[in-house]
């Protein structure tokens, strides 16, 4: 669909692989404006990431900047333009980690820190006057994850995803590469 000028978030959901990504950056091509947040990690030693986090910049036109943070409120806060947020479960992951909810035994006050973290991300997405793409992962499906803090994640990327949408004004969902328009 065709959007109207001033703000408008968009977000992208969708299991691994499912085109989510390329959909996103399908949606900003025309934009004379790009700001690619990358919120992952450095690839570091991680062989299958590094080319992940390669093909990503490969296929990006050459106009867009990229900033490689987990600070996505800071980038957003300072949005003009449009802007591609890659992803939301990267920045969750991040945030947990800054939190130490990926300890066996978070601290105490790990949760209240992380609920903090999203609700400043929230209301700034909500207040962004940008054109904001946000790509983030469809969690559950009825999978049981193995540890707790796996659990964790997907309890708190399924609300982040909920309350992110809440604040959308297009939500989709990208499977098999082809996308639906949820409402």
């Amino acid at each position: 669909p065709e959007r109207a000028h001033g703000p408008h978030r968009v977000l992208i959901t969708g299991g691994a692989r499912s085109g989510k990504s390329a959909e996103a950056e399908r949606r900003l091509l025309g934009e004379p404006e790009v700001v690619y947040l990358a919120t992952g990690p450095a690839p570091g030693q991680d062989e299958a990431w590094a080319r992940r986090v390669e093909q990503h910049r490969a296929r990006r036109p050459s106009w867009w900047k990229t900033e490689e943070t987990p600070n996505a409120a800071a980038v957003l806060r300072e949005a003009r333009g449009a802007v591609l947020f890659d992803c939301v479960g990267t920045w969750l992951a991040g945030a947990m980690e800054v939190c130490g909810m990926w300890q066996e035994r978070p601290p105490a006050g790990a949760e209240e820190e992380l609920s903090a973290r999203l609700d400043e991300l929230v209301e700034i997405w909500r207040r962004c006057p940008a054109y904001v793409v946000a790509v983030t992962n469809e969690v559950g499906s009825g999978v049981v994850p193995p540890t707790v803090s796996g659990g964790l994640f997907r309890d708190w990327l399924g609300r982040a995803n909920q309350l992110l949408a809440a604040e959308s004004e297009e939500v989709v969902l990208a499977t098999a590469g082809r996308v639906l328009e949820l409402q």
